[in-house]
């Protein structure tokens, strides 16, 4: 009976590869990669010739079975397109059809974007919350982010280039003008992390056009952002009040109140609608 391994591979530098990773990619009977242009480069790298098929998303129900059968024949090794197997790709599928079928699974452990931008942040990373890669359509995104709107914790997701300045707006109006850091292109020629808020990287991604791959890392609720300490209840009472009284809609008075106490748009929103209601 074979083992199936989850091999961590390089999210951009190809030397950040382990040893044993490199031991084991030489020592399986065949590597079932998400995409396989990718890990041929770092196969050539370092010289490994194990053979080598694809498994990715849209892999008919075959292929997988063909992964099983080869278990039953030796060692498999599976890898991502970069980072840990099973995270964020399609090989979790592959990890419950082989514990269901008896095979162990043992993890090899190396380069992850999450803990990377994670630990770079400048961001509490003590507790946090992975929403992977958030949801393309609008509303799906905006129920994801709302969702996690209350939560205590770091908020990590990944993000393609052609969608960063949506989801910055989606998560500033949601989730008021936190601060955020946004690593891009990680351990890569062109890496690069900004700090700052929510509303200041909206300004900053409109005049310089986002490119290569994007990691978000999101204050949690509640936490100190660059203009000072999440307001007081009251203190957003009164500045709503104030707004309201200017003859300024409910639904814009809450945006603007968000991005200068900490709180989410829906938080401010549904504490307009209690104070109408008494």
């Amino acid at each position: 009976m074979g083992t199936l391994y989850l091999v961590a591979t390089p999210i951009g530098n190809l030397e950040d590869i382990t040893l044993r990773a490199l031991r084991v990619l030489k020592e399986v009977s065949l590597i079932a990669a998400e995409d396989t242009r990718t890990t041929r480069k770092l196969l050539a790298r370092y010289e490994i010739s194990t053979p080598l098929v694809s498994f990715h998303e849209h892999s008919p129900p075959a292929r997988l079975a063909e992964l099983l059968q080869a278990l039953g024949q030796g060692d498999v090794a599976v890898v991502s397109e970069a980072g840990m197997p099973g995270i964020s790709d399609p090989g979790y599928r592959l990890v419950q059809e082989a514990l269901a079928a008896g095979f162990p699974v043992v993890p090899i452990p190396g380069p992850s974007a999450v803990t990377t931008a994670l630990a770079a942040s400048g961001l509490p990373a003590d507790r946090f919350v992975f929403l992977g890669f958030l949801p393309a359509r609008a509303s799906a995104r905006r129920k994801a982010l709302a969702d996690a709107a209350s939560l205590p914790y770091t908020l990590v997701c990944f993000e393609a280039p052609h969608r960063l300045l949506e989801t910055l707006e989606d998560a500033l109006e949601i989730l008021g003008d936190r601060r955020l850091a946004v690593a891009r292109e990680l351990t890569k020629v062109h890496e690069e992390f900004w700090r700052g808020t929510l509303s200041q990287a909206l300004e900053h991604f409109r005049a310089q056009a986002p490119r290569g791959e994007f990691t978000l890392v999101i204050a949690g609720a509640g936490e100190e952002d660059t203009a000072g300490r999440r307001w007081s209840e009251e203190q957003v009472r009164q500045e709503l009040a104030r707004l309201l009284a200017e003859g300024i809609p409910l639904k814009e008075a809450s945006r603007r109140v968000a991005g200068q106490a900490g709180w989410s748009r829906r938080e401010v929103y549904q504490l307009g609608l209690k104070g109408a209601e008494q």
